[in-house]
């Protein structure tokens, strides 16, 4: 190919690329142009719209406006009209008060004066009635002058004599009402109630065991001591503290006896002297090892015993504490009456006395097996066992009448249900019924010298006895210095002088015996 001729492809290539520019840009702008077009026209329809809208807005918002203005007008009508009414009728008010004032002056005013004239006449009677008394005075001291002259007696010896006379009245009959009234009440109030305790009595029995501060273990022989007391008393002392009794070894034959306060300790040592001395093997580690199992087994017991007594008694949902001191109870004793003893029977009897009365059985049998609950605390507390007690009965959720009556069966508190009074004749039934319960013989003989005495210190008392182991006094006393009267008010008095300052189980009965004696002899 010649270089023409290329030249004039190149060419012609050149000439088509700037006509298909050519037309490439005037169809560009031809499309631009119209879709310009094409905004602006719906720029304009916008604007339009826009402004069509912002109209009706505008015209709703004025709408609105005349509608809340309108809306406030009435309501500001209203309220100035309410107003309005309320000043009226407060201005009515006031002058009616004003008119009602202006009455109640007037009245006042008159009453001043009535007031006035009635002062005035109060004062002339007042002057009239002192002229007089001053007459009568004068009058009557002209009367006791001549009755002084007749009678020989001034007027201070005749008072003096009147109120003698009258004082001895006064005693007589006091004495006679005093008797009739204690006759009436032991014929009304005590025939039931002694209906309802002997009832309650027989049909009640318990078994009672006397319990000691010291147990004895029997042995074979005495060989077994040596074993016991070890190399230099190294057994005896590592079973003492491991138990926390004392063991005495002495000259006693085939025995070895156990001392100490709490009966649930004594009876881990009888139980551990028991094995180590089946076992043979005695040295420190082996009566370590024993007592621990042996407390084990007691823990066991105890609550076995518990959970056996409230099933036997029918008691139900008792805290599993309570019912481990329960069985607590079965180790320990008062005054030689064993206390689970005394608490089952008084459980049955207040369930029987309840029942009598028309109360609830059921808190009375659980009131009654927990009332010495605060004797069995393993802690050691300054409070009584009664209030611990109560403390205890509280601390575990127990009926508010079940924790009064603990807590009062001792007047420590004051009684507010009426299961308490039957709880406290309950304890003292069982524990003053004879046999129950064994007391000290030298406090036991001063207790009767006490309550002699006692009687002794009563003006007109010439002998007394205390008889029936302290239960009855009987007095003699002075016929010709007191009177049949007099001796009633006597044993009255000395059973009010014994209630507040002795101590005493169940009651005392206090009779008063004046025997009138003519002696004459022919000759």
């Amino acid at each position: 190919m010649s270089n023409s001729q290329f030249f004039i492809i190149i060419l012609s290539d050149i000439i088509a690329i700037g006509v298909g520019i050519f037309a490439g840009k005037y169809i560009f702008k031809r499309s631009f142009d119209q879709k310009d077009k094409e905004a602006q026209e719906r720029a304009a329809e916008i604007l339009r719209n826009a402004e069509s809208a912002a109209e009706n807005i505008k015209k709703d918002r004025i709408l609105e406006a005349k509608e809340k203005y309108l809306r406030l007008k009435t309501e500001f009508e209203e309220d100035a009209n309410k107003k309005r009414v309320i000043l009226q009728t407060n201005e009515q008010k006031l002058k009616q008060r004003e008119q009602s004032m202006n009455q109640t002056m007037e009245q006042n005013k008159r009453r001043e004066n009535e007031l006035e004239t009635l002062k005035t006449n109060l004062t002339q009677q007042l002057e009239t009635a002192t002229k007089r008394r001053e007459e009568a005075e004068k009058s009557l001291q002209q009367q006791v002058i001549q009755l002084e002259k007749i009678a020989n007696l001034t007027a201070d010896q005749a008072r003096d004599q009147l109120v003698d006379a009258l004082k001895a009245e006064a005693d007589t009959r006091a004495g006679s009402y005093v008797k009739s009234a204690m006759e009436e009440a032991r014929l009304t109030a005590t025939k039931e109630a002694k209906k309802i305790v002997i009832e309650t009595i027989q049909r009640t029995a318990a078994e009672h065991a006397i319990e000691n501060c010291v147990s004895v273990f029997n042995i074979e022989n005495d060989d077994i001591k040596g074993k016991i007391i070890g190399r230099e008393g190294r057994n005896i002392r590592a079973l003492e503290a491991a138990t926390g009794v004392e063991i005495i070894v002495d000259d006693t034959p085939e025995a070895i006896v156990i001392s100490g306060f709490d009966p649930v300790r004594r009876e881990i040592a009888r139980l551990s002297l028991h094995r180590l001395v089946q076992d043979g093997r005695i040295h420190p580690a082996r009566i370590e090892e024993v007592v621990a199992k042996t407390r084990k087994n007691i823990d066991d017991e105890i609550v076995e015993i518990g959970e056996r007594t409230v099933i036997d008694m029918g008691i139900h949902g008792l805290h599993p504490e309570l019912v481990k001191m329960i069985g607590r109870m079965r180790f320990r004793s008062s005054y030689g009456q064993n206390l689970l003893q005394h608490s089952r029977e008084v459980a049955k009897l207040c369930a029987t006395m309840a029942s009598e009365l028309g109360l609830n059985t059921k808190l009375a049998k659980r009131a009654g097996l927990l009332h010495d609950i605060g004797k069995v605390w393993p802690e050691e507390s300054d409070l009584p066992h009664a209030i611990l007690g109560m403390e205890l009965a509280k601390k575990y959720k127990e009926n508010p009448e079940v924790c009064n009556a603990i807590g009062a069966h001792h007047d420590e508190i004051e009684m507010t249900s009426i299961l308490s009074p039957i709880i406290q004749v309950c304890d003292a039934i069982s524990g003053s019924r004879p046999g129950a319960r064994r007391e000290m013989m030298e406090s036991y003989i001063q207790r009767l010298r006490d309550l002699e005495n006692m009687a002794m210190s009563f003006e007109g008392v010439e002998k007394c006895y205390a008889i029936q182991a302290g239960r009855e006094l009987r007095v003699i006393i002075d016929a010709d210095n007191v009177s049949d009267e007099k001796a009633g008010m006597l044993s009255f008095d000395i059973s009010q002088k014994i209630e507040k300052e002795m101590q005493y189980p169940g009651q005392i009965k206090i009779t008063v015996i004046r025997e009138m004696r003519s002696v004459a002899y022919a000759r």
